[in-house]
């Protein structure tokens, strides 16, 4: 489902080349719930952009979902994007003028997976499927942050993408509101879903099928044919 082989990405600063990601080599099956696990500014949240086409590698290829998406145009990345991957983020990232419902129908009006007048029941359906469908009509400010999480994940959801990517997303949460996000994540998994989420809680080993640690932009698991290796 994602192959990432020997991915790097650097950035010019003023002190020199700076190295986010150093060679890093990635398989995550189909179905599979993969922790990404490291300190702040350890290359987390630029792993998980690679994979789901926010950002472009400096080297290597990246295969998601039978797409190399390293070659794909600006609009047809756009585009996979909004079909491929459900992105779930540590502030919720909600439009503050729109309803629950519609933020949750937001990328189906982009993407246009399925026809005006089914968009507002399949986000009624989604906000039911995580327990805030009472809460369609209120604007974001009007929401607990765990309803809003609950929320953006519905939204992840709306256009049926087979991977979810989830950076921090308990991050701003209190630890039973935290707990009950990453049940629902975990339901996502059951039900198909390919899930992959990065944090700096350590406590994910005990749900995901798999944890994966990164330091210094480098993944630390040796299963995975990882290595320190300067670029």
């Amino acid at each position: 489902m994602i192959s990432l082989q020997h991915i790097t990405k650097t950035y010019v600063t003023p002190a020199g080349q700076f190295f986010a990601l150093r060679n890093v080599n990635l398989d995550i099956k189909a179905g599979e719930f993969v922790g990404l696990v490291g300190k702040s500014g350890s290359g987390k949240s630029t792993l998980l952009n690679i994979v789901g086409g926010i950002d472009q590698p400096s080297s290597g290829v990246v295969v998601v979902n039978g797409s190399a998406i390293q070659d794909l145009s600006q609009t047809k990345l756009a585009e996979w994007r909004g079909l491929t991957v459900g992105f779930v983020f540590q502030f919720f990232q909600l439009l503050p003028t729109l309803t629950a419902a519609e933020n949750v129908m937001l990328p189906m009006d982009f993407c246009r997976p399925y026809p005006g007048s089914a968009r507002r029941k399949r986000a009624m359906d989604l906000l039911d499927q995580v327990g805030v469908a009472t809460q369609a009509d209120k604007l974001p400010t009007m929401l607990s942050g765990g309803e809003q999480q609950r929320v953006a994940i519905a939204r992840a959801l709306a256009n049926d993408p087979p991977i979810v990517v989830a950076d921090e997303p308990t991050g701003n949460l209190d630890s039973i509101t935290a707990s009950a996000i990453l049940n629902l994540l975990v339901h996502l998994k059951t039900s198909g879903k390919t899930v992959l989420i990065a944090t700096h809680e350590t406590s994910i080993a005990r749900i995901a099928d798999r944890t994966i640690e990164i330091a210094d932009g480098a993944l630390l698991d040796a299963s995975n044919i990882l290595t320190m290796e300067t670029v």
